[in-house]
């Protein structure tokens, strides 16, 4: 059948959910999601263990193709020197697909003030904002730990700014926007404006979508490019993308971040932060705080005192 879906699993250590995200978007998944090993099995070297979905059209794949991406996760976690992930898959028909992927998502508490809802369930009572959500193919549902560290240190530098009226209104920055999930959260912890961009059309699109679902179209703006992208100076900017990237980028951080603005930095392990936090020191930054889950870290930026 035309619209059947292969049903990809994936077990593999949670140091290297970030790489296999990616390669599987670079494969054509869809509707992915990450999930802790209940039990809290560990690996062999002492890492957390994850169990990660994701679907693909049965169209745009064979029997083959799945092989050849077992191949590349293997080579991808060997050059990292983790163990390989394991890699199962099955086909689904066509009337499976729209629900099978969902079930593994369910509301989450971040922080002391949000509630991650997916946009096909009715949101529980609470108390809390309610940020809906539906990813579709882009990456941030709430579930990753570096997404989870940045929402919450949004929430640590926001709660409190909307009602301060010493400060002029906040405007923020969200590089590699994903689903938008960070954008939307910090519009509704009190930025006045937002500016997204991502380098893929489809977080793009995605964050769009997700902005009207929580009516902040108006606060939020998405742009495709990157830093380079966003059209004013801003107060804060998020960046939950590899650290690879943020390294990159980090000369470039001044000339959009106003004085004394900061940065909220993640998708960067934990091994991997000294080295980030040296290049930022070298430009005139930094670290505040650095959070850690598991074995990813958020980096908590501010600039320098001259």
């Amino acid at each position: 059948m035309n619209g059947d879906w292969w049903d990809l699993t994936l077990m593999a250590d949670l140091s290297q959910e970030d790489l296999i995200f990616w390669r599987l978007g670079t494969f054509g998944c869809q509707g992915m999601t990450s999930e802790q090993v209940k039990e809290r099995r560990q690996s062999a070297r002492g890492f957390e263990r994850i169990v990660i979905h994701a679907y693909v059209p049965a169209s745009a794949a064979t029997v083959l193709d799945m092989a050849a991406l077992a191949l590349r996760l293997r080579q991808d976690a060997l050059i990292e020197k983790n163990p390989p992930p394991q890699l199962t898959w099955e086909r689904l028909e066509s009337e499976d697909w729209s629900t099978t992927w969902k079930q593994h998502w369910q509301p989450q508490e971040i922080g002391d003030h949000l509630l991650i809802v997916p946009a096909w369930l009715t949101p529980p009572p609470t108390k809390r904002q309610v940020l809906t959500m539906d990813p579709g193919m882009a990456f941030g549902t709430g579930s990753h730990p570096t997404t989870q560290l940045c929402l919450e240190a949004l929430e640590m530098r926001l709660t409190g700014w909307a009602d301060d009226e010493v400060h002029e209104p906040l405007v923020l920055g969200d590089v590699g926007c994903g689903s938008g999930i960070l954008s939307i959260a910090g519009a509704m912890l009190g930025a006045k404006k937002v500016f997204s961009v991502d380098t893929d059309p489809l977080a793009v699109e995605a964050t769009m979508q997700n902005c009207r679902l929580n009516g902040l179209a108006d606060q939020v703006e998405a742009r495709l490019g990157s830093l380079e992208h966003i059209p004013q100076m801003v107060d804060g900017l998020t960046c939950n993308i590899l650290a690879d990237v943020i390294l990159d980028m980090i000369p470039e951080f001044r000339l959009v971040v106003k004085e004394n603005g900061w940065l909220i930095l993640s998708g960067i392990l934990i091994d991997q932060a000294k080295f980030v936090s040296e290049m930022l020191e070298n430009h005139d930054w930094v670290v505040a705080a650095l959070w850690k889950r598991g074995e990813w870290c958020c980096l908590n930026v501010r600039q320098a005192q001259k």
